[in-house]
């Protein structure tokens, strides 16, 4: 039906467009504004972030609607995404706190739709994916350089959310934030897990196109990253990280396994022992890792289930539309819920969050597209003979797997620096994947 409709426009429009040099290079600023998002998300407010984004967005709406046979191509997750935000929608026309949960749909807006423009240049462009990827990278290896200096300045706490009840004084470790607005380890830790694959799909870029110095500026810059995350002391994102090695050590198993089974294994080994030494000699960071198996001894663990519990008796009471999305909407709400001195931002998982915000039905539509869309994505990385292909859509399954797994403990995947991110990675596997079933056809 949208397609009609575009053709109509295209048909109207047409002397419009060939008249029109702005018209014809939109995908140029597009892609401007695409890589901006990145490098503005580092020292920027939301805000800013976001009119940017926007402007993304409205030039999209408007390429579509002049430029002739353009057109949308919806996969299957795509669809499922599609009724997530129809019910997004159903959601605010519920909600008791309609002007809160309407400033929170605007952001939902504008997050969806990023991922229609990334995708939709990227369809035509995707010889594009490596710079998209280089500017996330480059964010990254920015903010790992930051956070490095600040643990050696000594930075002041900005929170509280380290128990330092139970830990001796050399065990207390400096928490880093970077310049992520608003400062917060726990965000810059999520935005490592987010970006860190990038680094590393860059570095097996290189290494195919045999580029080595540029393999190994990468590879230095993403285990700096990886020091840097550890340093955050975001122990959400210690575990992402670990999905993130693991996902690497599957992808590079599919070529080294049969041939070089002995090295890879021994690869393997080399890291483990690393890991293990670098927790038993780093005594603030063996604390912190430990702490995670603390349960309710531990103060931010306490905390965290105490959350859980409130936001689990929120949906049992508004489980069919939730209670409208935006995080300002969920905090009004939670006051009636909450263990008194225990206010959150937050249900800290974004799936109890999903249900929690827009009900029952939007978290079967959110699971059923990233479900859909992974499945899609390894079918394609186990299956395809493409080397270059692979490298992205793996990146991009990698990066969306430790976020998700990080969401489970956090919910700094809803800032937009992450959220960017992970809708950029959706749109690199929806426009790979699209064009390997066009060539099919």
């Amino acid at each position: 039906m949208f397609n009609k409709l575009f053709k109509f426009t295209q048909e109207k429009l047409n002397i419009l467009y060939e008249n029109s040099l702005l018209l014809q290079h939109l995908d140029k600023l597009i892609f401007a504004l695409i890589v901006f998002v990145f490098l503005s998300s580092t020292v920027m407010s939301s805000d800013i972030i976001g009119f940017v984004a926007l402007i993304a967005v409205f030039l999209t709406a408007v390429k579509v609607i002049v430029t002739p046979s353009d057109k949308f191509e919806p996969k299957i997750f795509e669809l499922w995404l599609l009724a997530y935000f129809m019910i997004v929608i159903i959601s605010l026309a519920g909600s008791t706190l309609f002007s809160l949960s309407l400033k929170g749909f605007m952001k939902t807006f504008t997050y969806l739709g990023f991922y229609v423009s990334v995708a939709h240049f990227l369809k035509n462009n995707k010889d594009k994916i490596p710079y998209i990827l280089g500017a996330i990278a480059l964010c990254v290896s920015f903010e790992s350089i930051v956070g490095f200096m600040q643990n050696f300045a000594q930075v002041d706490e900005i929170s509280t959310w380290q128990d330092v009840s139970r830990l001796n004084p050399e065990e207390v470790m400096t928490r880093v934030y970077g310049t992520l607005q608003p400062l917060n380890p726990n965000l810059l830790g999520g935005y490592f897990v987010a970006g860190i694959p990038s680094l590393f799909g860059l570095c097996a870029m290189f290494l195919a196109d045999k580029n080595y110095k540029r393999a190994i500026i990468t590879v230095i810059l993403a285990f700096l990253s990886v020091i840097t995350l550890f340093l955050t002391g975001c122990r959400g994102s210690y575990i992402g990280c670990l999905v993130i090695f693991l996902g690497i050590a599957a992808v590079c198993a599919k070529f080294l396994w049969q041939k070089y089974k002995k090295i890879f294994m021994s690869a393997i080994g080399t890291c483990i022992v690393g890991i293990t030494a670098a927790l038993i000699i780093l005594e603030p960071i063996r604390a912190r890792v430990f702490s995670i198996f603390a349960m309710r001894q531990d103060s931010s663990n306490s905390f965290r289930f105490n959350v859980y519990q409130s936001s689990l008796q929120m949906f049992k009471d508004n489980w069919l539309l939730g209670i409208g999305v935006g995080n300002k909407n969920f905090r009004e709400i939670y006051g009636l819920y909450m263990r008194t001195g225990f206010d959150a931002l937050s249900a800290y998982n974004i799936f109890l969050e999903t249900a929690v915000e827009s009900g029952i039905f939007a978290l079967v539509a959110f699971l059923g597209f990233i479900i859909t869309m992974l499945k899609d994505g390894i079918s394609y990385i186990l299956n395809s003979g493409k080397l270059q292909e692979i490298i992205f859509v793996s990146t991009a399954v990698i990066s969306i797997c430790a976020m998700m797994i990080h969401g489970l403990v956090d919910t700094v995947f809803f800032r937009p620096q992450i959220q960017f991110i992970f809708w950029t990675m959706a749109a690199i596997i929806s426009c790979i994947i699209k064009q390997e079933n066009t060539v099919e056809e």
